[in-house]
Formats: C-alpha cells, structure tokens, sequence
C-alpha cells in the first residue's frame, strides 16, 4: 500500500505524539510515586505493642466435647479439639485444648493459642492421664511451619481459626469449621 506524503507526514506525527506521551509518563511517574515513599499507613492508627492477657488453664476435656479435624486421609493420627476449650481472647489468641490419639493408642493433650496475625502457637500447658494439667516449663510463641507430618497447628491457623489470616474468626465460627469442616474455595 502506498501512502501519499500527507499521509505518511501524519503518520509520522502520530508516532512522535505517541512517544512523546510515553517519555513524558515515565518522566512525571517517579516524581508522583516519591510524594507517596514516605507515606505511613499506620499514621492514624493508633499504634500499642501487643500484650498477652493472662491465661486460666480450662477444665480437662471431656469425650462428649471433641471435636474431630480433619488432617488427611494418610495420616495416623486423630486430631481433636476441645470445644469446651475454644475461646478467642482480646489479645487476638485463639485458645484451645487439643487432643492428639495416635494409632498405637497413646493420647497427648496440651492447652495451647494460636496468634492469627503473626502465625505463631504457644503450648501453656500438657494434660496428664490423671486429668490434671502440667504448665509448660518454658512456654515460648514459636512460628507456625508448614510440614509432611504433624501439620496440625498449620491446618488450624489456615482453615479454623484464622480464615482471614490476621483476625481470629469468631467462637462459633471456629466450632463450625471444626464440626463441618471449612467451606471450599472457590477454584
């Protein structure tokens, strides 16, 4: 296709607006974006450091009030919780009793809270077969990892207590999930 002189003359300019535009974007950009570099979400929000309230160690819990999670068809354990037990507390914990039945028959139980926002878990305390509670030694927050085994302080920070991720879903929320499981997302 020929194009006539006026034409191509247009075309031409057409290309220089156009490059002109761009170079101009990238020229007005840093200086806009550097306004906002020093910007502070938080500004308004009122800023306290976190504080751990203190904990009360639960009744020992009862059959009647397990509640079965689901961990996994090739896991030999099974994961309960107290339902009882579950409470979400002002400092953001959510607490609970878990019961861990192993297939040989051994039964651990331990009063432990979970941080939504900061994914970490903290053992208070370890049930003994007399139904007693034994405080833990050195009771530490230790980060929540993602394992092949024993996942189960994972499963319950992603699918039970924390759907949000940083905010502890409420008390009944948390023993709906745990009762029916947690709804499906969306693929």
């Amino acid at each position: 296709m020929i194009l006539l002189r006026n034409e191509r003359a247009l075309l031409r300019q057409w290309w220089r607006a156009i490059a002109l535009a761009t170079v101009s974007g990238l020229l007005i950009a840093p200086p806009a974006s550097a306004q906002w570099k020093d910007w502070d979400y938080d500004l308004d929000q009122e800023k306290k450091s976190w504080e751990e309230l203190q904990t009360k160690l639960p009744p020992y819990p009862k059959p009647e009030n397990l509640l079965k999670f689901d961990m996994g068809a090739n896991v030999p354990n099974s994961y309960f919780v107290d339902s009882a037990s579950v409470s979400v507390g002002d400092d953001g914990v959510v607490r609970y009793t878990l019961m861990i039945k192993a297939g040989g028959g051994a039964t651990n139980v331990s009063f432990e809270g979970i941080r939504c926002e900061s994914r970490e878990v903290k053992i208070y305390a370890f049930g003994r077969p007399t139904g007693e509670w034994s405080r833990a030694r050195d009771p530490q927050w230790r980060r929540i990892e993602v394992r092949e085994i024993n996942n189960h302080h994972n499963t319950l920070h992603l699918e039970h207590f924390c759907p949000s991720r940083k905010w502890a879903a409420p008390v009944t929320q948390i023993i709906q999930t745990l009762k029916y499981g947690p709804p499906r997302r969306p693929d």
